[in-house]
């Protein structure tokens, strides 16, 4: 777990961060009826419309026969999941369905049930609501093992277009089949990089297994990653907000799905990853990614990818590696050179030369992320910071690099501990290249 410092607290989550979070957003967010106009409008994937109710005779005079196959019963201003009823099938019997946990509901109930919404019985400040009826999502097969009856979601925290991070919550039968950690639900942490479930906390315990089975926590590749966070990113945009929780679905045919917007996403997504917010802000508060919506992906992929990640992709046992090692970096369009890199733990990340980076085009206006002002002995420069794919020891690694001037140094590319993970270093080695 992280440091205590790196934590980020309600009261450092409300007037840092919040505070991003202007009123028209907030008004999007607190109402699940503007959430899905503002996403039908911005053409983002979220479960079809099926109904809206304004008054008790909308609900009175509604032919709730027509609704053929699984749905959800929700309020538009409901929070914390309360007030959600989700249908799984038509029973045998006309005018009856099936619930997720298997027991029957008939119009009657279903009526009741929309009328306590209406009254504000769901709504944060018992006022009145509207109640909708969407379509249900079709679970995707891959978590079939994992969810108890019913759908879970990926909570993506998203800050200025980057998502900083995820957490995989999985339904419980304490849960009641629903995805919310308050009432029982479990949290997975997420990798980043590769979508890989890491950790997992159940009612702020650390676990490491789905309880009541022997399947661990960890390794559960979640599928349509790169969508889901391209999903995340436009959810935010769309909403206006600058600092977000988007709640994700996966469809098993349409693929992820917008379910909700948070303003106050909570901040228990820290323990299922055992990392903190609040050093990952700080990393991504200065940068301006410019009017390319997919690059804070791009720039949270290579900061926030989890060692975990690097075990499972890992084939053979850790490498030693030298003060200098051959490496193989592809160039601007693709083509591979061999060269010479400095190893350096005293470094945190990558460094290249810039007349190197040039030359092999890797200075174009798509591979640069983002530039930064640093101190150094000639003053205050500004300096890019770029993508490089390379393989070191044939393993590949992609990588954030600071293009700086390094004419007279002993190698023209220094790699740092941030990518070293894996490998051992031994100093005494040496190699003739």
């Amino acid at each position: 777990m992280s440091e205590l410092n790196d934590i980020l607290g309600m009261n450092g989550r409300n007037l840092n961060y919040l505070c991003l979070n202007k009123k028209t957003g907030r008004k999007i967010a607190d109402s699940k009826l503007r959430t899905k106009k503002v996403l039908k409008k911005t053409q983002v994937a979220n479960p079809r419309l099926l109904k809206v109710f304004r008054s008790i005779s909308d609900i009175n005079n509604f032919d709730w026969l027509r609704l053929k196959t699984g749905f959800v019963l929700k309020p538009s201003e409901g929070y914390g999941g309360e007030g959600i009823l989700v249908v799984k099938k038509p029973g045998y019997y006309a005018g009856e369905w099936i619930r997720m946990d298997g027991t029957a509901i008939k119009i009657e109930d279903l009526k009741i049930h929309a009328k306590d919404i209406i009254e504000g019985r769901f709504s944060r400040n018992r006022t009145p609501d509207m109640p909708f009826i969407e379509e249900r999502i079709k679970i995707h097969p891959k978590f079939l093992k994992y969810a108890y009856k019913g759908t879970p979601d990926v909570r993506v925290i998203v800050f200025n277009k980057i998502p900083v991070m995820a957490m995989l919550r999985l339904p419980t039968k304490e849960s009641d089949g629903k995805a919310n950690l308050h009432q029982g639900a479990l949290g997975l942490g997420v990798d980043m990089a590769t979508g890989i479930t890491t950790y997992g906390v159940h009612h702020n315990y650390l676990i490491k297994y789905i309880p009541g089975t022997n399947r661990k926590v960890n390794g559960l590749l979640i599928p349509f990653w790169e969508r889901i966070l391209k999903t995340a990113v436009d959810a935010q945009i769309a909403s206006t907000l600058g600092f977000a929780g988007i709640d994700i679905v996966v469809d098993e045919e349409k693929g992820p799905m917008v379910l909700e917007i948070n303003d106050q996403p909570g901040l228990q997504i820290q323990m299922a990853n055992r990392e903190g917010l609040l050093r990952r802000l700080q990393r991504l508060e200065k940068l301006n990614i410019g009017n390319s919506d997919y690059k804070g992906i791009q720039i949270a992929q290579l900061l926030f990818a989890e060692s975990f990640a690097d075990k499972i992709k890992a084939k053979e046992g850790k490498k030693i590696l030298g003060i200098f090692e051959q490496i193989t970096l592809k160039d601007g369009i693709g083509e591979k050179h061999e060269l010479v890199a400095k190893i350096d733990t005293g470094a945190f990340s990558v460094s290249i030369d810039k007349t190197l980076a040039k030359d092999l085009g890797l200075l174009n206006k798509e591979n640069i992320l983002y530039k930064t002002e640093v101190e150094s002995s000639l003053g205050k420069q500004t300096r890019s910071v770029i993508e490089l794919e390379f393989w070191l020891q044939g393993q590949k690694i992609k990588a954030m690099a600071t293009v700086s001037n390094r004419k007279g140094l002993t190698s023209p590319i220094l790699i740092g501990r941030r990518y070293l993970q894996g490998f051992f270093i031994d100093p005494s080695k040496v190699k003739n290249f």
